[in-house]
């Protein structure tokens, strides 16, 4: 694939990525690209003087998306692109770093390979949420890690029942019950005591958040399954679903969340790109307790 059009989307509401998105913009139009900065970066930096456009835009006139910030940026930039199926590189300037993998350091030298056609593509999904009240859908949201149902602002269980495939699972009393992508598998489901899934698995975990009993264990199910996650009658507007910690729904008793793979999300790695390399490295997997 040639990117000849590539969108640049920066972190939100954060202009300490001004310096990394000039380099960037100048260093790709130098190599005869066109540059559109995403409308709502461009806010934030008014004086950066690149043609904005809208995400809907990006996603219908270029070829690659450009991600500087970190995960959460690109977990975004992930679920407003989907419908257009626009390949994404993250540049990291967060934290963690499991999606955005290239350093700010790297970069320039990085995208010189991806415009050689250098470089790894690798597909994973969204899931997509609907909340049916009364059999009507009131509210809908995708995620790219996970879709939660937990309690909100109370000191107490919720009791859910969950069914896959119209078939009866278990009634649950917990925190809350995490839905969760193999992309999503190192983030909240993780820490929750659910499996690390490899990314290119079409599978979704479902994980128990401090259940009331422990025999209530995650569990992996096929990518093609749809999962349905009813709210019990004592938890009337104590729960809320939330899609992967940024897009929330306030629920009440018997609302059903219905919950299934929804869009591909295409990423572009370099042809080093490592997974198990990458867990190493940010679980601390390789360090030696002696040396620390």
């Amino acid at each position: 694939m040639t990117f000849k059009h590539i969108g640049i989307i920066g972190k939100f509401s954060d202009a300490s990525v001004a310096d990394t998105i000039r380099a960037l913009a100048a260093h790709l139009g130098a190599k005869g690209v066109t540059v559109l900065l995403d409308a709502d970066t461009a806010r934030l930096l008014p004086d950066i003087g690149l043609r904005t456009a809208s995400r809907d835009e990006i996603g219908r006139r270029c070829e690659l998306a450009v991600i500087v910030g970190g995960d959460g940026t690109l977990l975004n930039a992930a679920r407003s692109l989907a419908a257009h199926a626009v390949p994404l590189v993250g540049i990291n300037l967060g934290h963690l770093g499991f999606l955005t993998d290239i350093s700010p350091g790297q970069m320039l030298e990085s995208m010189d390979q991806i415009l050689r056609g250098d470089y790894r593509m690798e597909e994973r999904f969204l899931l997509a949420c609907s909340v049916i009240r009364a059999e009507t859908e009131i509210s809908s949201g995708s995620a790219f890690n996970e879709v939660v149902v937990h309690k909100r602002n109370v000191a107490r269980m919720i009791e859910l029942e969950t069914c896959i495939n119209g078939r009866y699972l278990n009634k649950l009393r917990s925190d809350g019950v995490i839905v969760s992508t193999p992309t999503g598998s190192t983030a909240y489901a993780l820490s929750a005591g659910g499996p690390i899934l490899d990314p290119a698995l079409d599978a979704i975990v479902i994980v128990p958040v401090c259940p009331h009993t422990m025999s209530h264990r995650p569990i992996v199910v096929d990518g093609a399954s749809e999962i349905d996650v009813i709210i019990g009658n004592g938890n009337r507007d104590h729960a809320q679903v939330t899609c992967d910690g940024q897009v929330s729904f306030d629920l009440t008793a018997g609302d059903r969340l219905h919950i299934r793979k929804q869009a591909p999300v295409r990423l572009v790695h370099l042809p080093r790109h490592d997974h198990y390399e990458l867990l190493r490295a940010k679980l601390n997997w390789a360090e030696n307790p002696k040396n620390r």
